[in-house]
């Protein structure tokens, strides 16, 4: 077992390939050693999710000197980081079904899902939504994170999750009129745990 205590995100492939448990506590203050045991000892269901791409080497890295985006962050890394933006683990598992998404007024989105705690204990899910614009508009980006929600599921319970994009989410830098606007063409949205465990996919026409 491994207790990372890091403020960013550290390359430890031989942690993970040798140790049967890594946990990430930050830099937790005071209580922090109270958190851990608690974690440690199941006396909570951590829900936790990574803010940032665990990379498993800086060579996965283009050039510190190369301010280009293509292979930085989720959004274009098109490897396979050690732990992906998003990612976290529970003592319970969680399923997904019956993914909707409907455009609303003024260029939001409402997406829904059916989210199941499929486990043996009460725990938290972070519903997590992730849009990719069409590729005509922006080839380089594979997605982004467009909302999410946490709800607290007792074991076998089943809710459905309603999430509202809006319209700033969907927004994306463009050439031809210098300014932020929404792609035109088909959106595909993605519901999951991660950027990289991804379980449901709708597509919609913008």
């Amino acid at each position: 077992m491994f207790v990372d205590l890091s403020g960013s995100a550290i390359a430890m492939p031989w942690a993970d390939k040798h140790l049967n448990a890594i946990l990430q506590a930050w830099y937790p203050g005071q209580a922090g050693g109270t958190a851990v045991a608690d974690v440690l000892l199941g006396s909570y269901n951590p829900a936790g999710r990574l803010p940032v791409t665990f990379y498993r080497a800086t060579t996965d890295l283009p050039d510190f000197k190369d301010y280009r985006m293509a292979g930085r962050t989720y959004r274009y890394f098109a490897g396979k980081p050690l732990y992906p933006f998003g990612h976290g683990l529970s003592y319970t598992s969680f399923r997904y079904a019956n993914l909707r998404v409907i455009p609303s007024t003024g260029e939001t989105l409402t997406v829904t899902v059916d989210v199941t705690n499929t486990g043996g204990r009460d725990g938290d899910e972070v519903v997590q939504l992730y849009a990719t614009p069409p590729a005509a508009a922006h080839p380089r980006e594979i997605r982004a994170l467009c909302g999410f929600s946490r709800v607290h599921l007792a074991t076998g319970e089943t809710k459905t999750v309603r999430i509202a994009v809006p319209a700033t989410a969907l927004r994306r830098w463009s050439e031809d009129k210098k300014d932020y606007a929404i792609p035109s063409g088909e959106w595909t949205i993605r519901v999951g745990a991660s950027s990289a465990d991804l379980r449901q996919a709708a597509t919609v026409k913008l």
